[in-house]
């Protein structure tokens, strides 16, 4: 019973911001980005190829919240409305990135000095909370991990993503992609062999292989570099 009545409570209150936000408050809606805002810009962090383009995509995604909210009629919970819009801009962001972003200079893009030697300009910006080793470790594995996750199809990614690192019930991500939950399932199986095998790929060794024993792991090392 405790947990039914948990469940009514939040569908109560939720009913209730759902209302607010209908009918305008200002108050309301900053409760929502208060809430949510982290949330929907971890996922973003996460699922664009340019992570510098998470916070302009997270904006955009209250700003369509916003405007669409009286749309909004609750055969879903809000959390996963919002987070279906914000796949959904995800995607768009994705699709002008490979038209027009790929030839950007990024910091983590590798130049040449005039001794032929490779660096890129990361290197030079300095840290007071890590040793060199670890900022390089922590580096390494960012890489590793951001690298696989792209490599793997938009439907695998969304999956994983919102399972692994969201930590989404199978029926939310059913509802948040439009698809039945065998399709999540079968999405999930794959997407995870997918992640794992382009790891070992890209590793080294022993420690490719002991990275890749589990997706807890590498979940939790997702969080960790991304957080």
């Amino acid at each position: 019973m405790s947990d039914l009545a948990s469940a009514i409570g939040v569908r109560t209150g939720e009913h209730d911001l759902v209302a607010e936000l209908k009918a305008g408050s200002e108050a309301a809606f900053a409760l929502l980005i208060a809430q949510y805002s982290y949330p929907v810009y971890s996922l973003m962090a996460r699922s664009l190829r340019d992570s510098a383009d998470a916070a302009d995509v997270t904006q955009e995604v209250f700003v369509k919240v916003f405007r669409n909210i009286s749309g909004f009629h609750g055969d879903s919970s809000l959390r996963t409305w919002i987070y279906r819009i914000a796949l959904h801009e995800a995607s768009n962001q994705r699709r002008w990135w490979n038209r027009h972003k790929k030839q950007e200079l990024t910091i983590d893009a590798p130049l040449e000095n005039d001794e032929g030697e490779t660096f890129c300009l990361a290197d030079a910006l300095a840290s007071t909370s890590a040793s060199p080793y670890d900022c390089a470790a922590h580096t390494e594995l960012e890489q590793r991990i951001t690298a696989a996750l792209q490599t793997l199809p938009e439907a695998f990614r969304e999956v994983v993503v919102l399972r692994e690192m969201e930590g989404f019930g199978y029926e939310e991500i059913a509802e948040v992609l439009g698809v039945n939950i065998g399709t999540v399932k079968s999405r999930l199986t794959r997407g995870r062999a997918a992640l794992r095998e382009a790891l070992v790929k890209d590793g080294k060794g022993a420690r490719a292989v002991q990275m890749t024993e589990n997706v807890a792991q590498i979940s939790g090392s997702i969080r960790a570099v991304t957080a």
